[in-house]
């Protein structure tokens, strides 16, 4: 599916009927990573309807003359207003899509009924760990490409079997879609103007979940969010990276669905 918003068309899925679910995906991939973190979860339950859009730049929506987070911030409030609404949603973001979501959260607080963020992206990160493989039992070398091979190696903590077919299903397909030249022109202006947390404290329930292996934003800097959100859940998951939805989808579900029982009490 496709709307048009600030000029830009942009590529979503949707799944689903109910209270509307809005999924961020991080940079470099696009939708359907999304997908095969959540659907296992919001798919079982009923009464979710839930929207995934490739963010500028990645999957089929194109970055067009984009050049900063803020611009990209516009085109995500006005998909918003064109596709779900003026009504609550519950609001996910990984990664980049992460940073988007708390912006959104600080832009529409009354409107985003909840706001679950996964390894997100922060502007003071801390001290980053080393990649580490803590878990080795496949050789992806007969599955990938060389390029594809070598960033499964460098994104996933965890290599098994499981690991390697989920990133073959729900990210190799996007890495030969992503925009490079859009993507550093944006990437060049990835700090919004105004801090998502620069506004009063949101008071939605909300869960933050970090990887402790995770070498590509870290999990310190993640705890400082707290003050901002009253209501959070905080989580370390160890034997989780960057790829964490992919690596403790079995936490992540259990972790997910209590945010979606707060999300639903408090409504």
């Amino acid at each position: 599916m496709e709307y048009e918003a600030c000029g830009i068309p942009v590529h979503y899925a949707e799944h689903g009927d109910g209270a509307p679910i809005l999924a961020l995906h991080g940079a470099g991939v696009d939708h359907r990573e999304m997908v095969g973190a959540l659907e296992p979860v919001v798919s079982g339950l009923p009464g979710y309807q839930r929207f995934y859009p490739d963010l500028p730049g990645m999957g089929h929506t194109p970055a067009g003359r984009l050049d900063t987070a803020d611009e990209v911030l516009g085109v995500l409030l006005a998909f918003i207003d064109g596709v779900i609404g003026d009504g609550q949603f519950g609001l996910i973001g990984h990664s980049a899509g992460a940073y988007y979501a708390r912006a959104v959260a600080g832009r529409r607080p009354g409107q985003v009924a909840g706001l679950a963020l996964i390894c997100p992206l922060v502007e003071d990160s801390g001290n980053l760990p080393a990649h580490q493989v803590l878990h080795s039992s496949v050789d992806p070398g007969g599955m990938l490409s060389p390029s594809d091979e070598s960033v499964y190696r460098k994104y996933f903590v965890v290599q098994t079997q499981d690991t390697l077919e989920r990133y073959t299903e729900y990210v190799v397909p996007a890495l030969g879609l992503v925009d490079e030249a859009g993507l550093k022109r944006i990437g060049q202006n990835w700090r919004f103007s105004n801090s998502p947390e620069g506004g009063p404290p949101y008071s939605g329930p909300v869960l933050i979940v970090a990887g402790r292996q995770d070498s590509m934003v870290g999990y310190v800097g993640q705890w400082e969010l707290l003050e901002h959100y009253p209501r959070a859940t905080f989580a370390v998951l160890d034997r989780a990276g960057h790829a964490l939805p992919h690596e403790q989808p079995g936490l992540l579900k259990a972790l997910i669905t209590e945010w979606l029982d707060r999300v639903r009490e408090l409504r």
